[in-house]
């Protein structure tokens, strides 16, 4: 249920890239109390992206999920932001965050819906 859509403008090694989304899906998955089975990540690197101005390192992130409460948007966006600074280098303030919480009825999955 859990979707996680990362670009950055970051040129990431494929193998960095694989240990990234591994983190991020694991630790995404505990912090959403979802099983892992069912988080979905997906790292786009070396985008065309400028923030503020400067292809500085920055990323844009969307996180959709079936149950998303506005309490845990905060920690998720310290959760996801400390990732990313840390195994990217990136500064968290120049990531952007869409947080979206989705109706199970509307998220497909094994030609049904939740």
């Amino acid at each position: 249920m859990p979707y996680l859509n990362v670009k950055t403008n970051k040129t990431i090694s494929a193998e960095k890239s694989s240990a990234v989304m591994d983190q991020l899906s694991k630790k995404l998955s505990k912090a959403l109390a979802k099983p892992e089975d069912y988080v979905m990540v997906e790292l786009h690197q070396g985008a065309s992206l400028i923030f503020a101005g400067s292809a500085d390192p920055a990323a844009y992130l969307e996180l959709k999920s079936i149950g998303l409460p506005a309490v845990q948007v905060r920690p998720l966006s310290k959760l996801l932001c400390g990732i990313l600074e840390e195994e990217l280098q990136i500064n968290p303030a120049r990531i952007y965050i869409e947080f979206t919480e989705a109706k199970g009825s509307h998220w497909g999955w094994n030609s049904t819906t939740f």
